[in-house]
């Protein structure tokens, strides 16, 4: 499909000669609309393979629009858009069928032959070992993450798309998943876009952190700081200032 057409993907962005400088993920003129309103207005974004990218906004800013769009799942967008390999979404609700076991939900739509066994060794990898054959209605609510994450990385994809996917867990619960995805991304290195309305979530898990608002990419600050990060170093207080000052929580002075 041609640049400018509804949902249009193609085969590397503009500038990407090869494989060594193409991103992971592209979007070029990005536009949405609802009812007559631009929710992302002719955007632009780059990211680069194995990169961890937090996106934050105000509330109705077009974050899980833009998430939505890499995923394939909104045809509705013009502009260029486009994912070298496969994307994979994790939603804030784990979206498990209640009428399959974890570990068939896991394997869902998996094309291989072996499919309970790489389904099971997913789980594994998600501590869910144990509960594969477990109805999902009697999973917590960290355990069904976990699942849905298991099910995401299950397809090796080349970009992890997170929709909030922490959002409805308790404190600690939310610690320990921090870990796990950090983790898993280490292990797995594909390249991450998690929507998130936490600043610090964001501080704690990327490598860059991008706010969107009146429908573009308002600015990107990269994160130098290494992992595991405390919640008090001074850079990352100075960057949490400057952001939620861009998100218009906090006011200068």
């Amino acid at each position: 499909m041609a640049p400018g057409t509804a949902g249009s993907l193609s085969g590397s962005p503009a500038g990407a000669a090869d494989t060594a400088t193409r991103p992971t993920a592209w979007a070029r003129g990005l536009t949405r609309e609802f009812a007559g309103r631009r929710v992302l207005n002719e955007l632009d974004l780059d990211i680069a393979p194995g990169e961890f990218v937090a996106l934050i906004g105000r509330s109705g800013s077009g974050k899980s629009t833009l998430l939505r769009a890499l995923a394939g799942l909104d045809r509705e967008v013009t502009g260029d858009l486009g994912v070298t390999g496969t994307a994979a979404v994790a939603f804030q609700e784990p979206r498990l069928l209640p009428w399959r076991r974890v570990r068939a939900n896991v394997g869902l739509g998996l094309r291989t032959g072996d499919s309970k066994s790489v389904a099971l060794d997913a789980l594994e990898e998600v501590g869910l070992g144990a509960r594969a054959d477990a109805w999902p209605l009697t999973l917590s609510g960290g355990e069904a993450q976990r699942a849905a994450l298991a099910r995401a990385l299950v397809r090796e994809p080349s970009l992890l798309l997170l929709d909030e996917p922490f959002s409805a867990l308790d404190a600690l619960t939310t610690i320990t998943m921090h870990r796990l995805v950090l983790r898993l991304w280490a292990h797995h290195q594909p390249a991450v876009l998690l929507v998130t309305h936490d600043v610090d979530e964001a501080l704690s898990l990327s490598d860059r952190v991008l706010v969107l608002a009146g429908g573009q990419i308002a600015s990107s600050e990269r994160i130098e700081v290494p992992r595991p990060r405390e919640r008090d170093h001074p850079e990352l207080a100075a960057l949490r200032t400057r952001l939620l000052i861009e998100l218009g929580v906090v006011t200068e002075g």
